[in-house]
């Protein structure tokens, strides 16, 4: 795998909802972090966003922000909880193939360009359901062929007990078609991807590592205030301009 063509090390946030504008003008140098993640789409995205444009990528972009796609695709068929979309399966792989496409589709007309990095987005679930896991696997497989097909590097959010396990079993099998990075959500207040990294060591190293450590931080910085989750990057994300 080559080096990606964008990477920020730094702190990182993600909220539901893109911040305006000027929350993200009154937060660029005031807060300690230097890349937002963005929901760009999925049929399982849970907030509206009203704020995120073309125009709004280029402008906080301009600003100095980093920003980490994420795209909340289908869900696995063992989750608890209602998705508007689950895999299963025998649908794992087309569903993939659509999304992957999808996920490039939305990137490409918010201004983010082949070599950018899409983060896929897999909620917990029960790994030791083998079958499920399986499922799993194929759909992010499918996924991130489609998106290396289009030009675009394929990331990973999922928890470190489920979802990213799975991902990180199957890279100890070298399984193809694996994310090119992997955010990690676990929730130590560890701010780094190196001790609190909780697969095998030599797994997404060189710049390929986000961990989700803290969520529900309600944050003020230049007079604006936003509830954030807080993230250790060391990771590839978007291209723009």
């Amino acid at each position: 795998l080559g080096t990606a063509p964008a990477t920020f090390t730094g702190l990182a946030f993600d909220t539901c909802t893109a911040p305006a504008l000027a929350t993200m003008n009154a937060w660029k140098g005031t807060s300690p972090y230097g890349a937002a993640a963005v929901y760009i789409g999925g049929k399982n995205r849970g907030c509206a966003q009203p704020q995120l444009t073309a125009g709004w990528v280029k402008s906080v972009s301009a600003g100095g922000w980093k920003l980490v796609p994420l795209y909340v695709g289908a869900q696995p068929p063992c989750q608890t909880g209602s998705s508007p979309e689950k895999l299963t399966a025998d649908t794992a792989v087309p569903l993939g193939t659509g999304d992957g496409n999808d996920a490039v589709a939305k990137a490409a007309a918010l201004g983010m360009r082949p070599g950018s990095t899409l983060y896929l987005d897999v909620e917990a679930y029960n790994t030791a359901d083998t079958a499920c896991a399986d499922a799993v696997l194929a759909y992010v497989q499918s996924w991130n062929r489609a998106v290396h097909a289009s030009g675009y590097w394929a990331g990973f959010y999922g928890f470190a007990s489920s979802s990213a396990a799975g991902i990180a079993k199957a890279a100890g099998q070298d399984a193809p078609d694996l994310p090119d990075a992997l955010w990690y959500a676990k929730y130590d207040g560890a701010a780094d991807t190196t001790g609190s990294f909780p697969f095998a060591a030599g797994l997404w190293s060189g710049h390929r590592r986000a961990h989700q450590y803290q969520i529900n931080q309600k944050e003020t910085y230049g007079g604006a205030t936003v509830t954030v989750d807080r993230n250790a990057w060391d990771a590839p994300v978007a291209v723009v301009g």
